[in-house]
């Protein structure tokens, strides 16, 4: 179900590690990987999409279960697609965090994907 969009307090930024929706052709969840210093003063952060279908052949799709982040069902972090997008297409407020251990699983899918050191 769809969130709607509020007004976002003064100041409010997308954090990293956080589970947020961004409006595009619909709105879609994805997981904020950039800097909060950048992410505070940049147009733009740095995300990685989320997919409620899960592909075998990806080793790469780390699983998020129902309830991490904020999430309402099972979930793969798309590490394999890391993208940009504007941060003014961030739905407030987000729908909630990775913990420290999901988002170390995810730091190090996206390091292999890659073929960072």
């Amino acid at each position: 179900m769809p969130l709607k969009r509020v007004a976002a307090p003064a100041g409010w930024f997308p954090k990293r590690g956080e589970v947020c929706l961004f409006a595009l052709d619909k709105q879609r969840p994805a997981v904020v990987i950039s800097s909060n210093a950048l992410n505070r003063h940049s147009l733009d952060v740095c995300v990685v999409p989320l997919s409620t279908v899960e592909h075998k052949a990806f080793s790469l799709r780390p699983k998020l279960r129902a309830g991490e982040g904020g999430l309402d069902r099972d979930s793969w972090i798309k590490c394999d697609q890391v993208t940009t997008i504007e941060k003014a297409q961030a739905v407030y407020p987000p729908l909630g965090a990775l913990s420290q251990a999901a988002l170390e699983k995810m730091e190090l899918a996206i390091k292999l994907a890659l073929d960072l050191r």
